[in-house]
């Protein structure tokens, strides 16, 4: 017998880039499709094959200048060297921002939390991260937490790959809070 899809009727963003760490993109992903959601990975570009860090391609199923916040429930931003060119796109800082502005999830692994600091939605806010970003999330304003998972209220953050398990836990609970 099946399991109950607790994120069934749900709809989640995943940001994509070239030299994106493979594992906090295809992880989530495919725990986010097997409870039940469904996903949708934007890139610059819609179609185009983007190269992970260790080599593993992902091709984007929309470009982020079409998707709007309106039309998901979450935001996933994985990391690798990915969001430091992506949080240049004005556009994927107004996405955040709209995420945050109606409490939807936003969610950031390793150095993915460099996409919610350049849209000033972490002031305040408890996260982590990667190690090698501590100094960026203190000084956008975020109280950091060393811990595999952190949850505050919308955000869900860890730090690393083999946090995984956890930031998929704490996300699907921000998902399925208040049902």
């Amino acid at each position: 017998m099946l399991e109950a899809m607790p994120l069934e009727n749900k709809k989640i963003l995943i940001f994509v880039g070239d030299i994106y760490e493979d594992m906090e993109l295809w992880y989530p992903k495919l725990r986010l499709i097997e409870a039940g959601a469904d996903v949708c990975v934007a890139g610059a570009a819609a179609l185009v094959t983007y190269t992970g860090k260790n080599g593993y391609p992902c091709v984007s199923d929309a470009a982020i200048s079409d998707v709007s916040a309106s039309a998901f429930d979450g935001l996933v931003v994985p990391g690798g060297f990915m969001p430091d060119k992506l949080r240049r796109d004005p556009k994927v800082l107004q996405l955040v921002r709209e995420f945050d502005a109606t409490d939807k999830l936003v969610a950031a692994v390793c150095h993915g939390g460099w996409i919610p600091i350049s849209a000033g939605v972490y002031n305040g806010v408890k996260v982590t991260g990667s190690p090698g970003i501590k100094d960026d999330l203190i000084n956008a304003g975020a109280v950091w937490i060393d811990e595999a998972v952190v949850i505050d209220r919308h955000f869900v953050s860890s730090r690393k790959p083999d946090d995984l398990p956890d930031f998929c836990k704490g996300i699907l609970k921000v998902l399925t809070s208040g049902e």
